[in-house]
C-alpha cells in the first residue's frame, strides 16, 4: 500500500526559494516555516519530511531560518520589533539571556560547645 503522490516538484521548489526573498508579498513580517507551509499549501510536517528526503529542500528551510535570524537581530536592535517577541523567537536560534551567579569568598561556620550535632 502506497501513500498519496508527493506534491514536491521543481515549480514548488522555485516557489519555496522565492518565499525566502518575497515573504512580505505573502503577508509575513519575517520568513517562517509556518509562512512557507501556507504559501505552498502543504502541512508543516510535509515540509519536514521533504527536508529529510531532499537536500535542496533542506537548504531552503535552513535559508528561511538564517534570514529570519538576520531580520530579527537587525530589527530588534533598531527597536522596530517588539523586544519580548524578538527575544522569544531568537531563543529558537540559540540566543539566550544568561546570568552568571556565583559565590565569592567563603562561608565560615563556627560551632561552639560540646553538644553540637551535625
Amino acid at each position: 500500500m502506497s501513500g498519496r503522490p508527493t506534491k514536491y516538484n521543481d515549480i514548488l521548489v522555485s516557489k519555496a526559494k522565492d518565499y525566502i526573498t518575497s515573504y512580505v508579498t505573502y503577508g509575513d513580517v519575517i520568513p517562517s516555516i509556518a509562512g512557507l507551509s501556507s504559501a505552498l499549501e502543504v502541512s508543516r510536517s510535509t515540509l519536514y519530511e521533504w527536508e529529510k528526503q531532499y537536500t535542496l529542500f533542506s537548504d531552503i528551510l535552513r535559508g528561511i531560518q538564517e534570514e529570519q535570524e538576520k531580520i530579527l537581530l537587525n530589527m530588534g536592535l533598531k527597536g522596530d520589533f517588539n523586544s519580548t517577541i524578538t527575544k522569544l523567537v531568537l531563543g529558537k536560534h540559540g540566543y539566550h539571556d544568561k546570568q552568571d551567579v556565583g559565590l565569592t569568598g567563603g562561608v565560615n561556620v563556627i560551632i561552639e560547645g560540646n553538644d553540637a550535632k551535625l
